[in-house]
Order: structure tokens, then C-alpha cells, then sequence
């Protein structure tokens, strides 16, 4: 592929497609973001709703329970020959129409219409009623019927119908029922104070699908078919998207405190989808501007930088052809790719000369090869000349020669023959263990010393000379000191990801004051360590350098109580 055609690919995949990702995304999310919103926003309409119905309803339920506890309706319902006089009457107007809202009513004894308050319904039309049966199976709580679900709405005259069965106040046996007629603005008062967004309406729907109320007034007494009615409906949410009077709708429902009933809350997907219209028109103009923008990068930056890339492109191949010629440009524009024309012209220019130095490098090369060479003669110098010596004090019978001649040349091919850096924890050991063998024949019984490695950490690997520069300032700042034997122990263990050397003396210690000022002069004083050339700061900066900064040495020690050194390496599989 062209270049030019990958950096077009690469506005595309880079730029133009993320706009458009993000726009859409961004679209539907927002508009899942409203119907969220706009759901919540119902639900709790729908809620404070049902609350304000629950209060209303309970009010006219507690007026009629406090009305068929009273003599004057236990006595009428009670009594062989069921005649009631005026005062009864009255006293029993007075016990139910005392609410605004309480129209009508009608008393029943077991078999007929016994007393009736503007509600002219005969026994038989009461039986033949929907709620009838309901009002029996209520077993004396109220049973409430709307206007969408009790007949009335089609009639032409709405009204609330509250049915119940009045029992005995002591043996609670069924005497008799009680049908109480509530004016419709009870509901009306309600659902016009509900929340609801322009053009949004709440219903009051029953269980088999009628409207008993709704907030318009309109379609009172209609079927619908909601699927949340149907009884194996499993609630995912309180809320989807459906078709409603052939219009698509948000549609939020609550069961009410009535069983029977369900608010339902229906809103036009126009009205929250035209928040998200915003959103889209914009990701739609970011398309175009990002596409505008595309089209004017091309012609304007991508062709002459391709241009130019070109023209260095066939200058390389001309030189690698041995022809140095320089590029000319017909049109400069002051920015890097003109830059990289003058630099490749500068590198043409030179190039003549770099292949001068090469060859005199190549040279210099050889020469530094063969003296390389040579200085490699002199190690292997050395051990031959250790295994003389060796063989010599074999031969004597000196058998502490031989001991120190060996530990020497182990010491050596240790030191000098690892080229890598990095070396396993046990030969680290055994270096330390050949110089304090070494030492020995110097310091004879001044010290003895202990080395305990555990097998499982023998093969990891660690810095190379560290150990022996902390063990070698023990001999001569510690052991040295004191008048008796003195003691080295050194240590290794595992603490989580990182391996712990322990350098142990039993020397006289020292304090912080004289540990700065060793700290301190040590840079200075190289003479000390020009054969191991390093020291105890030497031996921290170079693990820090190659490890971090959690990784060094750490120095613990007080005057009289000997010194440990602490030596944190991490775990290096070989």
C-alpha cells in the first residue's frame, strides 16, 4: 500500500470512524439515558400516585367501617320485619353521606333492597352485577369497582362503586351488603395531580385489561393488552417500548395497592426522542467536518509531504547506486520535510568522507583485535603459572602452599574469566569461601567463618563480586580490631520475590557517625580496593543501577555488638 494511501487509511480509522463511533454511541446511549430518566421520572409519578389513591380510598373505607358497626345499621339488618323509620333513616344518612364525595348508597339484607340513598338498585340487578361475586369472596373488606370496570363510564355517568358484605359486630355471620357510590372527581382530583411530561398520560388499569380511569378521561372502559397483565409474564423492568393508540410509547407501570389494579404511565417516544434529535444532528455535523477536514489534509499536507518523501526515497536509491547527486525542491515550505530533503543533501555530501573513516576505522578495528588478543595471553598466564607453583608445593609436601595456590586460582577464574555480570548465588559463595580460605593463612586462628546457602537458592542468580568487598571490610575493619577470635557468618534466604544476604560479624560495631564518615570518604579512597575495585558503596550503587531502588545493601550495627550487613538482590532464574 502507498503511503499515501495508508495515511488516508489512517485519518479514516483514526478520525473518521471514531467520530462516527462516538456520535452514535453517544446517540444511544443519551437516548437510553432519556427512557431511563423518563421511566424513573414516571415511576415515581406513579408511586406518589397510588399513595394519594391509597389515602383517598382509605378514607371512604373507614367512613363505611365505621358505618356498619353501628346499631343503626346492625339493628335495621338484624330485625324479623325489616321496617325502618324515618329517624333510622336518617341516622343512617347521617353515618355515610358525610364525605363530599359520597353520592349514593344502597343497603341489602340477604334477599332484598332494604334502604337505598339516590341508588334505586333492585336486589336482582345487584346480584347480576361484575362485582358481585368479588364483594362475596372479600369476606366484608371493601371491594372498589371504576368507572371503567363497573358499567357507569358508558352510561354516561361515571361514578366509583365501593361493595361490601356487612357481618354480624359478635358472631360476624354474614347480614346483609352495602353498596357505596363515590363521585368520580375523587379519581379526577388524583390523576390530574399527577406528574406527567406533554402529551403523557397515567392509566388505572384492572387486571383483566379494562381502563378503569385515566388522566385525560378519555378511553375509560376500553380493553387494552398490555403484556405485563398476562399472568406468566416474567418482570425483567418496569418499564418497555410498545405500541399504544398506533403510536410508539414509553410505557411504565406499578401495581397498586389495589391487587386488582395497575398505574400505567404512557409517553410518546416522539417527545423523548426529540432530546436525542440534538445529539444526532450534531454527531451528523462532526461527520461532515471530520470528512471536509479529511479532503482538505489530503490535498493540502498529504500530497507534497508524500512528495517529498518520494524525492528522498529515489535520492537513496541513487546513492545506494554510488551516485550522489542532490535533491532540488521547486517549492519550500519551512517545515520538516524540507528538513529531511537538506539533511539527506548534507548526508550526500558527506558520505565520501564517513567511507574514509570507515576504512580507517576497519584498521584501527584490527589493531585493537590483536592487542585484545594478546591481553588475553595474560590470565591464562597466570593459571599455568599457579598450577606450577601448585605442582612445586605438591612435590615439598606443603600442603598449606597447595591449599593457598588452589584457593588463589579459584579466587582468579572467578574474578578475571566470567565475562557475564550476572553469575548463580553458589559460585558468589564459593568465591567468598576461597578469599576467607585465602585469609586464613594470613590471620590463621584470628577468625573462623560459617556459609549456609539453602539448596533451593543455590542456582539463582545475583550480582557478581558482591558479597566478598562486604566480607573483606569485616576482615579489616572488625576482625582485625579485636584481640579475640573472631566470628563471619554469612547467610541466604528468600523473602517473597527477592533473595536476603546476610554478612555477620561479631567485631566491635560502630556507630552512625563513624559509618557516614566511612560512607563518605569512600569515593575518594580508591587505593584501598584497587585490587577488588569495588566497596560497601560501590556494591550498593551497582545493584541499585541494575535492580532499583528497593534493591542495595543495608547496614546494621551498634558500638559492641558486632555488625550485620544486609544484601537485597531480587529472584533471577539462570
Amino acid at each position: 500500500m502507498k503511503l499515501r494511501r495508508k495515511i488516508l487509511f489512517a485519518i479514516i480509522l483514526l478520525v473518521f470512524i471514531p467520530v462516527i463511533l462516538m456520535g452514535t454511541v453517544t446517540y444511544i446511549n443519551f437516548s437510553n439515558a432519556m427512557e431511563k430518566k423518563s421511566s424513573n421520572f414516571y415511576w415515581i409519578s406513579l408511586l406518589e400516585t397510588d399513595r394519594k389513591l391509597k389515602f383517598a380510598l382509605s378514607e371512604i373505607a373507614s367512613i363505611s367501617n365505621s358505618a356498619i358497626t353501628q346499631p343503626a345499621i346492625q339493628q335495621t339488618l338484624k330485625q324479623p320485619d325489616f321496617v325502618i323509620t324515618y329517624d333510622r333513616k336518617q341516622e343512617i344518612n347521617n353515618l355515610l353521606i358525610n364525605h363530599p364525595m359520597i353520592t349514593s348508597f344502597s343497603l341489602y339484607s340477604k334477599d332484598q333492597l332494604l334502604y337505598q340513598y339516590n341508588a334505586p338498585m333492585s336486589y336482582e340487578d345487584m346480584k347480576k352485577q361484575t362485582w358481585f361475586g368479588s364483594m362475596v369472596s372479600a369476606e366484608g373488606r371493601p371491594v372498589w369497582y371504576g368507572p371503567g370496570e363497573n358499567g357507569s363510564a358508558q352510561s354516561g355517568n361515571p361514578v366509583l362503586i365501593q361493595a361490601r358484605v356487612i357481618k354480624d359486630y359478635y358472631s360476624l355471620e354474614d347480614i346483609g351488603y352495602l353498596v357505596v357510590y363515590v363521585k368520580p372527581d375523587l379519581l379526577d382530583q388524583i390523576f390530574w395531580e399527577a406528574a406527567t411530561l406533554k402529551k403523557g398520560d397515567i392509566l388505572l388499569v384492572n387486571k383483566q385489561g379494562n381502563i378503569v380511569f385515566n388522566k385525560s378521561g378519555e378511553h375509560i372502559g376500553q380493553r387494552t393488552d398490555f403484556p405485563f397483565l398476562e399472568s406468566d409474564y416474567s418482570k425483567e423492568q418496569d418499564y418497555y417500548i410498545d405500541n399504544y393508540e398506533d403510536e410508539k410509547s414509553l410505557i411504565t407501570f406499578l401495581p397498586s395497592h389495589n391487587l386488582d389494579w395497575y398505574l400505567v404511565a404512557i409517553t410518546p417516544m416522539n417527545l423523548i426522542s426529540s432530546e436525542s434529535d440534538t445529539i444526532r444532528n450534531i454527531a451528523i455535523i462532526l461527520v461532515m467536518v471530520s470528512l471536509l477536514s479529511a479532503v482538505l489534509f489530503d490535498r493540502y499536507f498529504v500530497t507534497r509531504l508524500v512528495r517529498s518523501i518520494n524525492s528522498a526515497v529515489n535520492g537513496m536509491k541513487r546513492v545506494k547506486q554510488g551516485i550522489f547527486m542532490p535533491i532540488t525542491t521547486p517549492h519550500r515550505a519551512d517545515d520538516e520535510s524540507d528538513l529531511l530533503i537538506d539533511g539527506f543533501n548534507q548526508m550526500s555530501t558527506q558520505i565520501n568522507e564517513l567511507i574514509e573513516q570507515v576504512q580507517t576505522e576497519q584498521g584501527r578495528k584490527k589493531e585493537a583485535e590483536l592487542q585484545a588478543l594478546m591481553a588475553q595471553i595474560n590470565p591464562h598466564f597466570i593459571y599455568n603459572s599457579l598450577e606450577s607453583i601448585n605442582s612445586m608445593a605438591v612435590l615439598q609436601g606443603n600442603k598449606d602452599i597447595s591449599k593457598m595456590v588452589i584457593s588463589l586460582g579459584k579466587l582468579l577464574r572467578i574474578s578475571i574469566s566470567q565475562n557475564q555480570e550476572l553469575i548463580p548465588l553458589h559460585m558468589e559463595f564459593e568465591h567468598v569461601r576461597h578469599y576467607l580460605d585465602i585469609q586464613k593463612f594470613r590471620f590463621e586462628d584470628k577468625f573462623s567463618y560459617a556459609i549456609e546457602i539453602p539448596e533451593n537458592l543455590r542456582t539463582y542468580m545475583t550480582q557478581k563480586l558482591i558479597v566478598q568487598p562486604i566480607v573483606e571490610n569485616a576482615l579489616y575493619h572488625a576482625i582485625e580490631q579485636m584481640e579475640d577470635p573472631g566470628t563471619i557468618v554469612l547467610e541466604a534466604s528468600e523473602v517473597g520475590p527477592d533473595l536476603i544476604i546476610m554478612v555477620k560479624d561479631n567485631g566491635p560495631g560502630f556507630d552512625l557517625l563513624t559509618l557516614q564518615s566511612l560512607w563518605d570518604k569512600e569515593t575518594g579512597n580508591q587505593k584501598k580496593y584497587n585490587d577488588s575495585g569495588v566497596g560497601l558503596k560501590n556494591v550498593h550503587e551497582r545493584l541499585n543501577i541494575r535492580f532499583g531502588s528497593p534493591y542495595g545493601i543495608l547496614v546494621c550495627s551498634s558500638p559492641g555488638f558486632g555488625s550485620t550487613i544486609r544484601i537485597r538482590i531480587p529472584k533471577i532464574l539462570p
